[in-house]
């Protein structure tokens, strides 16, 4: 699988002017689907399929039936307007640079994207909460609680997609499931955060420069390193912590 998956390829390449690649890279997708086509830590396949009408990934089995989506984990906030004193600040160069990192197969994920009842979905829930406001880092923190029963910000919204958490069978499953394990600590109890973290009551975003170069530092460290770990599980090496 290793000559399928490139590492260095910025998904808005491929990807229609003003269009999200979330929705119109085939790439991505492409990648989606063959990176979490895998057995779950149960043993039963997860097998994805691209050609289920309206819908980007699906999975149907004895297990249920899941329809998928991708998000972005990595974002640089560079067109979020409540962001630009900071973002004005800083170098184009060093922006566009974290940009493209972040438009790499380590910087997404794949969600459930069936609305339940008619709510929000995880992507639209994590975007919206004023105290995630897409950090990926605070979704991880929910998740976390989510699976040790624990209030969080988006307990509503993850509860309603139990099942398909479920599949990972526990906080440790997931992680490594979908190689996130450069964000979290060795003992897979806590987070390690891109911004200093004492509660949920803080900003979500950055409000100074320093502040945002540290969460831009520590969210490309994590993207490279993902990225590392797709390679080695890619090329039949796979890393388990």
């Amino acid at each position: 699988m290793s000559n399928l998956i490139d590492t260095n390829f910025a998904f808005y390449s491929d990807t229609p002017t003003g269009k999200d690649p979330d929705s119109y890279s085939p790439t991505l997708r492409r990648y989606h689907k063959l990176l979490w086509s895998k057995p779950l830590p149960n043993g039963f396949d997860f097998n994805l399929t691209d050609t289920t009408t309206k819908v980007y990934l699906h999975h149907k089995s004895e297990l249920g039936e899941f329809f998928l989506s991708s998000d972005a984990i990595a974002h640089s906030y560079s067109r979020l307007k409540r962001m630009q004193h900071i973002i004005n600040q800083i170098p184009s160069k060093e922006i566009d640079s974290f940009f493209s990192l972040s438009s790499t197969i380590g910087g997404y994920i794949i969600f459930p994207s069936n609305k339940v009842d008619n709510q929000m979905t995880i992507n639209g829930a994590r975007g919206f909460n004023p105290k995630i406001l897409d950090r990926f880092d605070l979704t991880l923190e929910c998740i976390r609680r989510h699976y040790f029963n624990e209030d969080n910000p988006l307990s509503d919204t993850l509860q309603r997609y139990n099942d398909f958490f479920s599949l990972f069978q526990n906080f440790q499953g997931y992680v490594d499931f979908f190689l996130l394990q450069d964000l979290v600590k060795d003992d897979y109890l806590s987070i390690k955060f891109c911004l200093p973290f004492v509660g949920f009551d803080n900003p979500a975003l950055p409000d100074n420069i320093q502040d945002y170069r540290l969460y831009k530092e520590n969210m490309t460290d994590f993207v490279l390193a993902r990225n590392q770990r797709i390679l080695k599980v890619t090329s039949g090496n796979p890393l388990s912590g």
